[in-house]
C-alpha cells in the first residue's frame, strides 16, 4: 500500500493545471490534441498511430497536456486545441457557457474507473451517510455528476452535502489530511488514492450510474477539416481494439507515457471498457439526462440540447 508520503509523490507527478502554454493559435495543416494523464489518446500519442494517419492528408500532431476537463474545454473554446477527450459533465458547461463544440465520438462506459473514496478512519458505510458530510470533487467535471447520480441512488439532494470543489491536486492534498470526508475521482487520480493505507471505496461508478466519455472537436475545425477529424476518430477506434486486446501492453504503455505508477495503471486499464463508437440516440438521451440533472439543480444557467452538438461525419463515397 501507498502511504501518505508515497501518495503525496505520485501526485505530484501529475501536473495540476492547464498547459497554456502549449496551446498556440490554428495553424494550417496542424492538429492540436488536448488529452489527460490516461486512456485512448494516451496510448495514440504514444504509438504516433494519428500522427500516421494524418500524413497523407498533409497534417501533423501537437498534443497538450491537461489536468482534468474543465480547462481542456475552455482551451477548446478559446480556439487553444482543436480536439479532445473529456467526461460527460465538462462538454454540458461548455455548452451551456456558449461553447462552439461539437460531440464527435463516444466512449461508452469508458469512466467506469472512477469512484467515490473515504479517508482512513471514516465510519461512512453507505451513501445516504454522506448526509451533511464535506464532499469534494472537480466543479463540472464528470466527477460532479458522478456525486449527484449517488446523492440520487441514496435519495438525498445536493443541499443535502457540503459540496468541497477542487480540482484533482488540491484534492488529493485534502484528502490526504482527512480534512474532507469523501472524495469523488476518476482514474488515474481514482487508482492511486484508493491504494492508500486505510482508504476505502464507498461506491464505483459501475454501481452508481454509467460514466461515457467523449471525444470533442470545435465546430469549425469540424466543419472546415471534416476529413481530418473522421480519419482521426478512425485511428482512434483502431486504438481502442487494440486495447482491449492487449491490456498489459496498454498498462505498461500508460505509466511509461503518464509517470503514474504501473500497478496503479494496471487497476485504471483493467476497469476501462475501451470502445469508441458514433452518437447513437442512446449516448445522445444518456447525456441529454444529464444535462437535465445540471439543469434542474440550477447548476448551469439555461437548458441545452445536446443533439444540437452533434457531428455528422461526412458521407463516404461509393
Amino acid at each position: 500500500m501507498l502511504d501518505r508520503r508515497a501518495l503525496l509523490a505520485a501526485w505530484a507527478a501529475l501536473p495540476a493545471g492547464f498547459a497554456a502554454r502549449s496551446a498556440r493559435a490554428a495553424e494550417p495543416g496542424v492538429l492540436r490534441i488536448g488529452y489527460q494523464k490516461n486512456g485512448i489518446l494516451v496510448v495514440a500519442k504514444q504509438q504516433k498511430i494519428i500522427e500516421r494517419r494524418l500524413e497523407p492528408l498533409g497534417h501533423t500532431v501537437r498534443w497538450v497536456e491537461f489536468s482534468f476537463g474543465p480547462p481542456l474545454l475552455e482551451a477548446l473554446s478559446l480556439d487553444g486545441i482543436d480536439f479532445g477527450q473529456t467526461g460527460d459533465a465538462p462538454p454540458i458547461f461548455a455548452q451551456a457557457a456558449r461553447s462552439n463544440l461539437v460531440y464527435a465520438a463516444a466512449q461508452e462506459a469508458g469512466g467506469s474507473g472512477a469512484g467515490i473514496l473515504l479517508p482512513k478512519g471514516s465510519g461512512i458505510r453507505s451513501l445516504a451517510e454522506l448526509k451533511g458530510k464535506r464532499v469534494a470533487f472537480a466543479k463540472a467535471s464528470s466527477a460532479h455528476n458522478l456525486t449527484l447520480a449517488a446523492l440520487e441512488k441514496a435519495g438525498l439532494t445536493y443541499a443535502d452535502i457540503e459540496p468541497v470543489t477542487l480540482a484533482p491536486a488540491d484534492a488529493a492534498a485534502a484528502f490526504s489530511r482527512g480534512s474532507i470526508d469523501a472524495w469523488t475521482i476518476w482514474d488515474p487520480y481514482f487508482a492511486i488514492a484508493e491504494a492508500g493505507e486505510g482508504v476505502r471505496v464507498l461506491a464505483t461508478a459501475t454501481e452508481i450510474a454509467p460514466q461515457t466519455n467523449f471525444f470533442l472537436a470545435s465546430r469549425p475545425f469540424a466543419e472546415g477539416r471534416a476529413a481530418v477529424l473522421a480519419a482521426t476518430i478512425e485511428a482512434l477506434a483502431e486504438v481502442a481494439a487494440w486495447c482491449t486486446q492487449n491490456r498489459g501492453a496498454v498498462a505498461e504503455l500508460l505509466s511509461q507515457g503518464t509517470g503514474v505508477p504501473l500497478a496503479a495503471t494496471r487497476r485504471a486499464v483493467d476497469r476501462t471498457a475501451y470502445v469508441i463508437g458514433p452518437m447513437t440516440a442512446r449516448v445522445i438521451a444518456a447525456q441529454q439526462q444529464v444535462a437535465d440533472r445540471f439543469h434542474a439543480l440550477k447548476l448551469i444557467p439555461k437548458p441545452v440540447r445536446i443533439a444540437d452538438a452533434v457531428w455528422v461525419p461526412p458521407a463516404r463515397n461509393g
